[in-house]
């Protein structure tokens, strides 16, 4: 019985570090339902995390705003990438501005110059899919 309710407990505790609101830059946002950006947002919004968004269009997905201006920013955990490394070069010094606590490259966003501007940084890099660590707790 001991061991079940040890392991209740660290349950609880995994539950509670997993539900930790985590204000989250979505970079490379869209209003397209058929895209992983998209479902990021909703994803991250439906968890209880604030969002900020940009993208190439402003335009609205539920209750966060996709802004084009690379806004002021503070407070922010994650910053999330859905452009590839080529479009990713003009927001460098914005992304290391904000001092995240982690990028998260989603799959066709890896980009081997960035990740090593961020540990140089402080900020860990993340080669992962934003939605699966979501579904699985892990984010």
């Amino acid at each position: 019985m001991k061991c079940l309710n040890k392991m209740r407990g660290q349950i609880v505790i995994f539950m509670r570090m997993s539900l930790q609101e985590k204000k989250t830059l979505v970079l490379g946002a869209s209003d397209n339902p058929q895209r992983y950006s998209y479902l990021a947002v909703k994803r991250l919004r439906g968890c209880g995390h604030p969002v900020a968004a940009i993208g190439r269009k402003s335009v609205r997905v539920g209750d966060v705003d996709i802004d084009t201006d690379k806004n002021v920013l503070t407070g922010v955990d994650t910053v999330t990438l859905y452009l590839n490394a080529g479009h990713q070069k003009e927001y460098y010094d914005y992304i290391l501005s904000l001092h995240p606590k982690r990028i998260i490259f989603n799959p066709g966003a890896e980009n081997p110059e960035l990740e090593a501007l961020a540990e140089a940084n402080g900020i860990e890099p993340v080669c992962a899919c934003t939605l699966v660590l979501l579904g699985t707790g892990q984010y």
